[in-house]
């Protein structure tokens, strides 16, 4: 297999991944370039009518990309935008990354101890989130699961065969998110065994949107709409009302996408997670990339995707890979138990049949400032 996740997520795979199934629609910068490129070197502005320049650029990162959209309303100099959001990935980056050998991450997982790991404050949030929503959603959520990811086929090393019942059996000894501890106050790490591996690559897309969100409120542009390789993070009001992000319908070829539906959004954040584009077969078997951390195999229900409306982009992201892992029914009522806004597309005979929470129906009348998933 040749790393279809890297060329999404780049540093932050391997395979746990789905590709990118949120599509921007109705946003206004597109609307000034139909064909959703932006200007010549990488950047662009334009005055709407009667309103604030959109400012868009955009550009690569660890084997994805990131795109930023921020209306000026003020003094705010955009010009200062791109540097400070290369700087904030490229530190993003150096602390996250599973292909780095030279990363924090790297670095954690070889140190061979279970005494206390010293690590940088981002690399820890993103940790702490990680723990709360593994514990929250019974383990479906790990970033310990990688070598169950590579066993059967979707990490760095391709491999054909399936692992064996014994392989698994050791295999899923050295995976469990309860057996990594993180101290925020004390700026450490600890794992209880030190075999532990750990992959960020299901959360930290989201973080760096809101990283680069804050940073974008910091340099002095309130309003705003950030994607980091297809997690979305929005502030503020678009150009003409709320930012307007369409979720993928999973029926349609490859570069023909349809939209299953627009989520207007303010203050929010938008991620989907889903393996109708990423998978292979193996003896007339589908297999889905998605690897269930509590049975060690890949996920067989009927769930195509599952979309996540949160405050952040960090939750956003890992509340869409656990539900994705429990599949249409037990991540149903995990949503709902949760209080999360999360809209299931699930499989049947005739295409595809959306199941939507509590909370995300009342999104749907409600005003884009209504309160999000705790």
């Amino acid at each position: 297999m040749v790393d279809p996740l890297r060329q999404k997520y780049g540093s932050w795979a391997p395979v746990l991944l789905p590709f990118a199934l949120l599509t921007l629609v109705a946003l206004s910068a597109w609307r000034m370039w139909p064909s959703g490129q932006p200007a010549p070197g990488g950047q662009a502005a334009r005055s709407a009518p009667e309103g604030p320049q959109v400012h868009v650029f955009e550009g690569p990162t660890m084997g994805t990309t990131w795109r930023v959209t921020a209306l000026a309303d003020g003094a705010a100099d955009p010009s200062t935008i791109p540097a400070a959001v290369a700087a904030d990935l490229a530190e993003i980056d150096r602390q996250m990354s599973n292909w780095r050998d030279d990363s924090v991450l790297a670095a954690l997982n070889a140190h061979a101890s279970t005494l206390p790991f010293p690590a940088p404050t981002m690399l820890l949030e993103v940790l702490a989130l990680a723990r709360e929503v593994s514990e929250r959603s019974g383990g479906a959520f790990d970033v310990t699961v990688a070598p169950l990811v590579d066993a059967w086929g979707f990490g760095r090393v391709a491999r054909e065969a399936p692992p064996t019942e014994a392989e698994l059996a050791a295999l899923r000894a050295r995976v469990g998110w309860s057996q990594l501890h993180v101290d925020l106050s004390a700026g450490t790490a600890r794992k209880d065994q030190p075999g532990l591996v750990v992959n960020v690559s299901a959360i930290a897309p989201g973080y760096a949107a809101d990283a680069l969100s804050d940073r974008l409120v910091a340099l002095g542009f309130p309003r705003h709409l950030v994607d980091v390789g297809g997690e979305f993070r929005a502030r503020g009001d678009g150009p003409s009302g709320p930012w307007r992000l369409g979720i993928e319908r999973p029926d349609g070829p490859v570069g023909a996408r349809a939209v299953q539906e627009v989520v207007p959004l303010r203050d929010g954040a938008l991620a989907t997670s889903g393996d109708y584009r990423n998978y292979r077969e193996q003896d007339g078997v589908r297999l889905s990339h998605t690897i269930d951390p509590r049975t060690g195999r890949p996920i067989a229900h009927r769930l195509a995707s599952v979309s996540v409306v949160h405050r952040t982009a960090a939750l956003a992201d890992a509340w869409a890979t656990a539900l994705n892992v429990l599949g249409p029914d037990e991540g149903l009522t995990l949503a709902e138990r949760e209080g999360l806004a999360a809209l299931f597309l699930v499989r049947d005979e005739a295409g595809f049949v959306p199941r939507a929470t509590s909370a995300f129906t009342a999104l749907r009348g409600a005003p884009p400032s209504a309160t999000l998933s705790p």
